[in-house]
């Protein structure tokens, strides 16, 4: 079967299998999703294994360090990947919910009625926990999926594909209801983009190339889940052992992925700059700084080069600005945030309230760290991935995002 049948046979398997997935009860969902996370632990060692084989290729190709975190699977991670499936599993069901109802001068009622989107197409890089998480929040939102994941994690992703699969068939659902494209090859992505006769939305879920290629050869509609050009401001009534400890867990606690800090923008009157500097150098941060910057330690500190406030650098490496007040600190953000997450530390109400009001992001933090934007954090129990653009969904996509809204009218024989 060459490429554009293969991808066609799956595309129209699904869209049969979105038919019966969609009408499943709320307690027939939950059983399969809780069967795959029992299935999950029973076959960690399994699991391990394959990864292994990713982490081994992903070493041998030189792959940066951030990449080989976000394919590492643990006893610990897989654990709480069978944790997140029971937690969605937990969830209140949206699908069939009826909102807005109001009874019409004519006597009808008309309300809307949460309904799944259909079949969805999920493109992504890297993380093998990413597949769980997805099948889970399809099944819950009563949407077939399709998953391409990155060749880097293909036998993590095959080995947990099976399982899921299994479980369909054994709980005796279609295993078209979530299907894996298991082969590699660079040009079925452009093929499937072109199935919107069968595909209901797409959504890329990785870098900033994989992005752009997806917007441009989709005739789908796409859901854009771009890069983490993370910022904090550190306004000059922060607390310096708040803001210390906030952007350390910001920059270092996991900095390859989407939600970790990559700018620093501080506030030229913060008598501490040199103490949080200080703190992450400590933690091995290259720093890479504006003039200003730079003479608070100058051995140490390299300057900044214009395209460093353009960089998403997933690494342990943070460009920072000194700026003269509030109003600077947002402009830049204006100019190069990727609108996905900003925090301000401050302990001034006013300079929070105005920077949750302009910033222009998908999750505005007032002190807190950014690596809280995150489908379980936010109490989704996972997401599909935190969408940048501002149609449909917003910030971390969770169940109610894979879902949408149809009208639903009943009368008694009005007529207009």
């Amino acid at each position: 079967m060459n490429n554009l049948n293969y991808i066609k046979h799956l595309s129209e398997n699904s869209q049969k299998a979105s038919r019966i997935i969609a009408n499943l009860s709320t307690l027939e969902k939950n059983r399969i999703i809780s069967k795959i996370a029992s299935k999950i632990r029973e076959r960690i060692e399994e699991i391990i294994i394959e990864n292994q084989k990713d982490i081994l290729a992903a070493e041998e190709n030189n792959l940066s360090s951030a990449i080989v975190d976000r394919l590492l699977l643990t006893k610990e991670r897989i654990e709480a990947m069978a944790d997140s499936l029971l937690e969605i599993a937990e969830l209140e069901d949206p699908v069939g919910q009826i909102e807005n109802v109001k009874i019409r001068p004519s006597g009808i009622r008309v309300g809307q009625m949460r309904v799944p989107i259909g079949v969805m197409a999920v493109i992504f890089e890297s993380r093998p926990n990413v597949t769980t998480d997805i099948a889970a929040l399809a099944l819950k939102s009563g949407n077939a999926a399709i998953l391409r994941g990155g060749k880097e994690s293909i036998h993590s992703n095959i080995i947990l594909y099976e399982i899921i699969k299994q479980t369909l068939k054994e709980t005796g659902y279609p295993e078209e209801i979530i299907t894996l494209i298991t082969k590699v090859d660079r040009e079925l992505v452009p093929i499937l983009l072109k199935m919107n006769d069968y595909i209901d939305i797409v959504i890329p879920r990785g870098g900033e190339s994989l992005i752009k290629m997806v917007v441009q050869e989709s005739t789908i509609p796409v859901i854009k889940h771009d890069k983490g050009l993370c910022h904090i401001f550190i306004d000059e009534t922060a607390e310096p052992e708040m803001a210390k400890n906030i952007v350390l867990n910001a920059k270092i606690q996991r900095p390859g992925v989407c939600n970790a800090l990559e700018t620093l923008l501080v506030h030229e009157n913060f008598k501490e700059k040199e103490m949080v500097l200080k703190s992450l150098l400590e933690h091995k941060v290259e720093l890479r700084g504006c003039d200003q910057t730079v003479k608070i330690i100058p051995a140490k500190i390299k300057e900044a080069k214009p395209e460093d406030w353009d960089s998403e650098y997933l690494d342990l490496i943070l460009a920072v600005r000194v700026v003269d007040s509030l109003e600077t600190a947002m402009k830049h953000i204006e100019r190069h945030s990727s609108n996905h997450s900003e925090a301000i530390i401050t302990s001034n109400y006013f300079n929070a309230e105005k920077f949750t009001r302009e910033v222009d992001s998908s999750a505005v933090f007032v002190n807190a760290s950014t690596r809280f934007h995150d489908g379980g954090e936010f109490g989704l129990g996972a997401e599909v991935g935190i969408s940048t653009q501002k149609l449909h969904a917003r910030g971390a996509m969770g169940l109610k995002g894979l879902t949408t809204l149809k009208y639903i009218v009943h009368g008694e024989g009005e007529i207009r």
